[in-house]
């Protein structure tokens, strides 16, 4: 007998490492505080709730002291830290709950998504080093910089420990389904039931573990939902073989090693989606300027823009990007502000108009006065927008809300099954059919219609060019009712192009614009070579800013100069020779993917940041059926806001880093492809050609997914409760019923394999 004093074998209460001592041992002090902590709080339901013990405390100390906040004229400061090492939707509740009982904090916010947490507090009653402790104290690590939290290692490890023993468990099978036809040594069938069971073990006692730990705190929140049938079934499988190999009869291993893989390979997918919006957002971040030109009475000084304050003074070049937010006091040039408006043409701007950070001057030269830099500026706000996307959670599967009602029946009938075969003295009966009624309702096909079925649906959709990151997506954008276009990069090809010059005009205005950099220069220079004329080359050549540009061509002294909005006019030695004029020109199928979308009873708008009257036209020459023009980045955010509170399912598509917004507020956000790399980010799809089809297209691919995922729910539980009938009067013993199982997840595969065909049918 052991002595009362000896130690025993424990995991901590906080961290589950492994300890020798009382059972209530922490394995260190750092845990020990944490879970004080959390008591102290009141937040014990936090251990119930949470996914996965915690992680442990570290006890490097951060030298948050020396971090410099600045206080508002509210007295509130505001700063923004990466938390690494939140594991679940658990982790986000415990921090927010901790740090929003410090006296003095306004506002705690975490997105599990991005792992960014928003801090907001009075300077008088806490500071940063006291919100960061307590983080820390709780076993997550607060740190600043923008930098994505680490890959999820080891739900891949699962992964690929569960494929490896799956595939492994398959060919044994297959042997062992063989020896049916053409009988197998006794000796040899029981080494590979053996070697069964050692593959399958990891996988049903680790690789599973998330979905029984996903059971275990469903059964305490009192939810039965999806992960409770099929911890059920993985655990009956795996015991059942356990038994059957030691015994001597069939068991049905491949089956569950090769369930556990598929789910795995789902959580994955899933997990790597929500990093795209961080990445998207350090890709807005980018585009401003690390340094400035800030002006100090007589003298001028280069220094971070993060240590621009309002008020500041900067002088900005030709060419530079403007390094925060403010007026213009002195100077005009003009500004590319396709940042903001998405439009690739310049404004002019001089004294008295706001330029924002990001936005690039062309030509001139500007001295303004900031009014919001660093973490206030509106690029700043866009990458929070798109940032903050990534904590938006999916609906509620339908396999979740049908979880309960499924779980209960399978129980309700297996015991019910038990029962009459016991009051009737056949146990040794009684058991197998109920090992057969649980074997058989075993959840696989309800649980895989979404994924199969979906990445079929993903499959169509790519052939047709448009690239999803996840089924969610997919199928919410069969349930669109609105689509959104952007104008200038979406609807139109999004570049300067010639519309109207002769040959002659091309040739003399090329001579002299294959020297500059600007846009309609280049647009210029584009067109006279794909009309294959031959281009001069100019001398004497002077470009100047706002003005045009001059010089010889052929002997002579020609000059192009502003011809309006749209226009060129080209001089030559006897005076003006004519105009070469710009536009921007509508995809080819534009047209027909508009008539395509309001034929299938969807409503088609257009938001630009563009004037009216090009936005209008556009519009006309599309059929769309309202438009909104000269929209900023927010105003576009919150028209797409303002429908989906009317009810509607809204589908954005954008291309330009002002977009971001917009896209992350739409409830489908498409890119396009040769958009800026930010949008793409950003985005749940992307197209991959440029036409704008693809979009019309992943939409009819995303309603013949949801049509089949619902038949396919339906063939599984009338199936299901055929067989289970079946089973539970013994008509069904369990060999069969592993025989069973698995075709009800082929009938899913069968309906899945019919995707690509019914939205063949739609294409025409």
């Amino acid at each position: 007998m052991r002595p009362a004093n000896a130690d025993v074998t424990a995991r901590c209460p906080h961290c589950a490492t492994t300890v020798a001592g009382a059972e209530d041992a922490y394995c260190c002090s750092g845990c020990e505080a944490a879970a004080a902590l959390i008591r102290g709080a009141g937040l014990e339901r936090y251990y119930d709730i949470r996914e996965s013990p915690a992680p442990r405390p570290s006890n490097r100390a951060e030298p948050w002291s020396a971090v410099e906040v600045e206080e508002g004229p509210d007295g509130l400061c505001e700063t923004t830290l990466m938390v690494d090492g939140l594991r679940c939707a658990s982790c986000v509740w415990l921090t927010e709950s901790v740090l929003r009982r410090v006296p003095g904090v306004e506002e705690a916010t975490v997105s599990y998504g991005t792992g960014r947490a928003r801090l907001r507090w009075a300077a008088a009653e806490t500071d940063l080093t006291t919100l960061a402790g307590l983080i820390q104290k709780l076993g997550y690590r607060p740190r600043l910089g923008a930098g994505a939290a680490p890959v999820d290692r080891d739900l891949w490890v699962r992964l690929g420990i569960a494929s490896f023993a799956a595939a492994n468990v398959m060919l044994l099978s297959a042997a062992l389904y063989a020896g049916w036809i053409d009988p197998m040594e006794e000796r040899f069938a029981r080494l590979f039931q053996w070697w069964t069971l050692v593959l399958a073990t990891p996988v049903a006692l680790w690789s599973a573990t998330p979905f029984f730990a996903g059971a275990w705190r469903g059964l305490r929140a009192g939810v039965l939902h999806m992960d409770v049938p099929i911890a059920l079934g993985i655990g009956v499988l795996y015991a059942h073989g356990v038994i059957g190999v030691v015994v001597g009869f069939d068991t049905y291993l491949d089956s569950m090693t090769m369930l556990v893989a598929l789910l795995l390979g789902g959580r994955v997918l899933e997990s790597a989606g929500r990093r795209r919006s961080l990445e998207a957002a350090l890709a807005l971040a980018a585009v401003v300027p690390t340094t400035a030109c800030r002006r100090r009475g007589d003298t001028v000084e280069w220094v971070p823009s993060e240590e621009l304050v309002r008020g500041d003074v900067v002088d900005i070049g030709a060419g530079r990007e403007i390094p925060a937010d403010g007026v213009v006091e002195g100077g005009e040039g003009r500004v590319r502000t396709a940042l903001l408006t998405g439009e690739s043409k310049p404004v002019r701007v001089s004294a008295g108009d706001d330029v924002w950070a990001g936005t690039v001057l062309v030509d001139g030269a500007l001295t303004v006065r900031v009014s919001a830099a660093a973490g206030a500026t509106l690029v700043h706000s866009m990458a929070e927008s798109v940032a903050e996307a990534a904590g938006r959670t999916e609906v509620r599967d339908t396999a979740d809300r049908l979880a309960p009602w499924f779980t209960g029946a399978t129980l309700a009938a297996a015991g019910l099954t038990w029962v009459g075969w016991w009051s009737t003295g056949n146990t040794g009966g009684g058991l197998q059919a109920t090992i057969a009624v649980l074997v058989v309702a075993c959840p696989c096909a309800l649980a895989l219609a979404r994924p199969l079925v979906g990445a079929a649906g993903l499959g169509a959709a790519a052939r047709r060019g448009a690239l999803f990151r996840s089924v969610d997506v997919l199928l919410r954008a069969g349930k669109v009712d609105r689509v959104v276009l952007d104008k200038t990069g979406t609807v139109t090809e999004g570049e300067v192009r010639v519309t109207e010059a002769t040959d002659e005009l091309l040739r003399v205005a090329a001579g002299l614009e294959r020297f500059s950099a600007h846009p309609r220069a280049e647009a210029i220079v584009r067109e006279a070579v794909r009309r294959g004329i031959p281009i001069p080359v100019g001398s004497s050549v002077e470009e100047r800013a706002g003005v045009g540009i001059s010089g010889r061509v052929e002997g002579a002294l020609w000059s192009v100069r502003s011809g309006g909005d749209d226009a060129v006019e080209v001089f030559g030695p006897g005076g003006p020779l004519g105009l070469v004029r710009f536009g921007d020109r509508m995809r080819d199928d534009a047209a027909e993917t508009t008539r395509r979308l309001v034929d299938a009873g969807v409503a088609v708008s257009i938001l630009s940041g563009d004037v009216e009257g090009p936005t209008r036209e556009v519009a006309e020459r599309v059929g769309a059926s309202s438009m909104w023009a000269s929209q900023r980045p927010d105003a576009k955010a919150a028209r797409i806001r303002a429908w989906q509170e009317a009810g509607d399912t809204v589908l954005f598509a954008g291309d330009g880093l002002n977009d971001g917004p917009a896209l992350a507020a739409a409830d489908v956000a498409v890119a396009m492809g040769s958009g800026a790399a930010s949008s793409v980010l950003a985005a749940d799809g992307v197209v991959l050609t440029d036409r704008l089809a693809p979009v019309e297209g992943a939409m009819r691919v995303g309603r013949v997914c949801a049509r089949v995922v619902r038949s396919s729910r339906v063939t599984s539980i009338v199936y299901n409760a055929v067989a289970v009938g079946a089973a539970a009067f013994g008509l069904v013993n369990p060999l069969v019923a592993a025989v069973l199982m698995p075709v009800s997840s082929a009938l899913v595969l069968a309906q899945a394999a019919r995707v690509e065909a019914l939205v063949a049918k739609e294409d025409v």
